[in-house]
């Protein structure tokens, strides 16, 4: 029988009281997710816990305490005090983490397993004291699968419970802002926004620049330049965030709740309410910093905008109305005589010297003066018939927000696609079930998909029209309420009037301009 020699292992050792102790490299983790949870909880009181406790220990040495504030524990992607402890335990620093519990280490099963997994094959130990579990024990990684999905779980719970405590706000009316971030308003004593004047005066900028002709992007620019901080105290505006306060209906007074859904409570990612779930829209719910006209005039300006494709740059009220007779294009700005005395402004057909060589249409240039003064007179002109034009809108927006016969439609399509649903669930069934002629039962299939789809495409061809029709009605309706408040003569152009009654200039071949008013009715000067 061979010699078996035993190779005792190397242990680093100190002397306490005369015995040999081995001497482990300790880390505590102390997280609290937040600042209301009881004082032996707290943060404090876990970081002065471990301190105390780890320093007691004669055959452990204290690394340090690391700590996460105010940090959920869902997933461990945003914890950088976590992650510093784990890369200082893969690095050969420590030995043992000490922590209270399995939840305060990750909420997610996923995570906490590859986490002890990486550490366990570095010969980092971890030690959960409420469940008293040592993971470099058998039980362990079986301990720990259970009491993570318990965890996890758990998380599951809360969020659950918080999403229906915020919904039945919002079947309440409750209203609720990302107040440090949300410009013009802050939260009132009795918990609706109360708007706040100095950042209101910049809210209703922005609009007025965009009713001017200013673009997104130009609006952005401007802010920037004059030094104005965005929402969240940035130096540089965004075109996005433009366009968010300009869409935004809690500058109206009203407020829709519910527009975005979480779709992993894990990850926490959002998405858009296409209809997953019900929203709430409250109507003069508070104070709106925007009149509810004025409001609902942009938002049919932006429509008309994106059906135009207008350009990001444009910064005149003209840019996309200035049309030119013979080749449809787009009038543009041109400046003329830029380094001399009689450096001007005008505009031209953009397409005019498109083609090399060859001039594609004979439209003469205009000044601004020209529009202006022709608006002017073509505007007085529709006024002196003011009252008839009123009677003449009011009875084509009747006729517009008729959307009857799309509804009932609607309501059929909606009905066809549970009926092909239904069927086609069925016949899923059916063939597991039972043998069935598969060519047969493919070529079943194969119609009850276009059948879906028949439906489904008619649905987004009624739905479009129906929106026209609503945003054509909304276009008449405020067209009325700005004659109905303007007098019957002007004598300067005002960019205001021009935006909420023009739809388009078209410009002729000898210069006449033909005004095309939102109601249709067109007035050549």
């Amino acid at each position: 029988m061979p010699a078996v020699q035993v190779i005792p292992a190397k242990k680093t050792k100190i002397a306490v009281a005369g015995i040999n102790i081995t001497k482990r490299r300790v880390a505590g983790y102390a997280r609290v997710s937040s600042d209301t949870e009881e004082q032996l909880n707290s943060y404090e009181a876990q970081v002065s816990y471990y301190t105390e406790t780890i320093n007691a220990k004669p055959d452990w040495e204290l690394v340090k305490v690391y700590t996460d504030e105010g940090i959920s524990a869902v997933n461990t992607k945003r914890r950088e005090g976590f992650k510093a402890m784990i890369n200082d335990a893969l690095d050969g620093k420590i030995d043992l983490i000490v922590t209270k519990s399995v939840s305060r280490f990750a909420r997610n099963t996923v995570d906490s397993l590859s986490t002890i997994r990486k550490l366990k094959e570095k010969g980092v130990e971890c030690y959960f004291e409420k469940e008293n579990i040592w993971t470099f024990d058998n039980k362990g990684e079986l301990l720990i699968t259970i009491m993570s999905s318990l965890a996890q779980e758990e998380s599951r719970s809360i969020s659950e419970n918080v999403t229906w405590g915020k919904r039945k706000s919002m079947a309440d009316g409750k209203i609720s802002l990302p107040w440090s971030s949300f410009l013009g308003y802050e939260k009132g004593e009795d918990g609706l926004p109360k708007i706040v004047p100095e950042q209101a005066v910049i809210v209703q900028r922005i609009f007025k620049m965009y009713m001017s002709g200013l673009s997104f992007n130009v609006i952005a620019k401007q802010l920037t330049a004059n030094g104005i901080p965005t929402p969240k105290g940035k130096k540089v505006w965004q075109m996005a965030t433009v366009r968010s306060i300009l869409q935004n209906e809690t500058y109206r007074g009203s407020k829709r709740l519910q527009k975005t859904l979480t779709v992993d409570f894990l990850t926490k990612q959002k998405k858009i309410n296409n209809g997953e779930l019900p929203m709430f829209y409250i109507e003069k719910s508070h104070e709106p910093i925007i009149p509810p006209d004025e409001w609902d005039a942009v938002q049919v300006e932006i429509e008309r905008r994106k059906v135009l494709g207008r350009p990001l740059s444009c910064h005149s009220p003209f840019a996309t109305r200035i049309i030119c007779g013979e080749c449809g294009g787009y009038f543009g700005s041109k400046l003329w005589g830029s380094n001399t005395k009689y450096k001007r402004t005008v505009w031209q057909c953009n397409d005019k010297y498109k083609e090399k060589g060859m001039v594609k249409c004979t439209t003469p240039h205009i000044s601004e003066d020209q529009i202006k003064d022709g608006f002017i007179t073509a505007f007085n002109k529709l006024m002196s018939t003011r009252d008839n034009i009123i009677d003449d809108c009011c009875l084509a927006q009747k006729l517009l927000c008729d959307t009857d016969e799309i509804d009932k439609e609607l309501v059929e399509l909606e009905h066809e696609l549970e009926i092909v649903d239904a069927l086609a669930h069925q016949s899923i069934e059916e063939n597991k079930r039972s043998v069935i002629d598969q060519a047969e039962w493919s070529e079943r299939n194969v119609k009850y998909l276009q059948r879906y789809d028949n439906a489904t495409n008619r649905i987004e061809e009624l739905t479009k029209q129906k929106n026209e029709k609503i945003g054509k009605s909304k276009m008449l309706e405020l067209f009325i309420k700005s004659i109905e408040q303007q007098e019957l003569v002007i004598t300067d152009f005002d960019e205001s009037v021009w935006n909420m009654s023009i739809d388009k200039a078209i410009v002729g071949s000898y210069a006449e301009l033909t005004f095309k008013f939102k109601n249709g009715v067109e007035i050549t000067v």
